[in-house]
């Protein structure tokens, strides 16, 4: 699907005109966004745009790391959306020449129709077309990762403050799950800032105080996001380890209460089998209180015991 706006010589805002019209010299500037593309659409991109073949095969190629290449008299732009549902980066190619704007892309994107309405509702704030639509095009691309990043920090956080009080109903999958999803931010984010770093400072862009201004503001928004998703990441492994930590302390209480017992048991253990083997001489056994004898040396062994780990105080680290 083809979708063109263009501001004319008289300073109109103009919407949804048929590629042919760019030819009238009647434009100051265009922006062409072609969107899950048939095939005849793809091939626009050489046989009326005459893009670099290269670009061209970066376009069908998918998935390209963000990036910024120079073709003459035209710059092409590799973005990267990140589409929340489905966890994954989804591509988003930009031709950006002296008075126009072309944008390829295979999945739908709502961003680029928020920046068209951005331009529709401000026809008067568009005089250098294609740094302004360059501009709000990759402000509403970084815009989509806040959401994301915001939304497994705010879990991280939760999960952060019940882990030592309910840590039984504790699914570490999904810790894991989000640390895999903040990776792919991170591979998504930092080649996105390091992107505007060159945008900036690309003698070939040539930008002007006031428009650098706005790709900078752009640029610290990565910033924050690329420390924001580092700390996210450090968090997921704090609370790995916290978990750890809480799991290897319970099985240690385990361990002892189980060796306290089994402790306890062995004398007892071992008076029984004595007492329980066949021999014909065993005077005890002829006894008249002899079982209430061993059974009460049982009782008075499994006492002192007892009392005996108890003011050693092993009984207190199993509350712990």
């Amino acid at each position: 699907m083809i979708s063109t706006i263009g501001r004319t010589v008289n300073q109109e805002i103009i919407i949804d005109f048929p590629l042919e019209y760019i030819q009238t010299n009647e434009l100051e500037w265009y922006w062409v966004d072609i969107g899950e593309p048939t095939k005849e659409e793809e091939q626009l991109l050489s046989s009326f745009f005459h893009f670099h073949p290269l670009a061209i095969e970066d376009c069908l190629q998918m998935l390209q790391r963000p990036k910024l290449d120079h073709y003459g008299d035209y710059e092409f732009f590799v973005l990267h959306a990140f589409n929340e549902k489905e966890m994954e980066a989804e591509e988003l190619n930009l031709f950006v020449g002296k008075d126009f704007v072309v944008s390829f892309h295979f999945p739908p994107m709502q961003e680029l129709q928020e920046a068209r309405e951005r331009i529709r509702s401000n026809p008067r704030d568009w005089e250098r077309g294609n740094i302004l639509i360059t501009y709000n095009i990759v402000d509403k691309v970084v815009d989509t990762y806040f959401p994301i990043v915001y939304h497994i920090e705010d879990y991280l956080n939760e999960v952060d403050e019940r882990l030592a009080m309910d840590m039984d109903h504790l699914s570490m999958d999904q810790v894991f799950d989000l640390r895999s999803d903040l990776l792919r931010l991170r591979r998504t984010i930092i080649p996105m800032r390091d992107l505007l770093y060159r945008v900036m400072y690309s003698e070939r862009i040539n930008l002007n105080q006031s428009e650098r201004a706005y790709f900078d503001d752009i640029y610290d928004h990565l910033l924050k996001l690329t420390e924001m998703v580092e700390a996210n990441r450090e968090l997921t492994a704090d609370i790995r380890d916290s978990y750890d930590s809480i799991n290897a302390s319970r099985m240690n209480r385990i361990m002892m209460i189980l060796t306290t017992v089994s402790t306890v048991f062995i004398p007892l253990t071992f008076i029984v089998g004595v007492y329980g083997m066949n021999f014909i001489n065993m005077p005890e056994l002829e006894w008249k209180y002899g079982y209430f004898i061993v059974v009460g040396l049982m009782v008075v062994i499994a006492t002192g015991m007892i009392t005996w780990f108890k003011y050693k105080g092993w009984f207190n680290l199993f509350r712990s």
